[in-house]
């Protein structure tokens, strides 16, 4: 798979993730698991990108004794989970034509 779409496609799994209301990194693995394998570093790094592209806000408080950090989804993410549904219509649209004619199993 191109890259740079996995690269797109991850940073919305992951704001996909916490679209329903604040988590953190070790919830969001285990939340995504069912539907893809994402390690601990990869998703630091998504984070990371994520809230530099101000499309999470992140906030640490203690947790059993340790710092823990939180993330929510603003607004400009929230857009583009919006976005990537759009998106996706002509994606499907491109794949239904490149596989025309052919017995595919989705």
């Amino acid at each position: 798979m191109d890259i740079q779409l996995k690269r797109g496609l991850l940073d919305v799994c992951v704001l996909a993730a916490i679209k329903s209301g604040e988590s953190y990194g070790y919830k969001m693995i285990k939340d995504m698991k069912p539907y893809i394998e994402l390690s601990e570093s990869t998703l630091y790094t998504i984070l990371k990108r994520l809230e530099n592209a101000k499309m999470l806000t992140v906030r640490t408080a203690e947790h059993g004794g340790r710092l823990r950090k939180y993330y929510r989804i603003t607004e400009a993410g929230t857009e583009r989970i919006r976005e990537f549904k759009e998106d996706w219509k002509e994606m499907l649209a491109i794949f239904r034509f490149v596989t025309r004619g052919e017995n595919i199993n989705e």
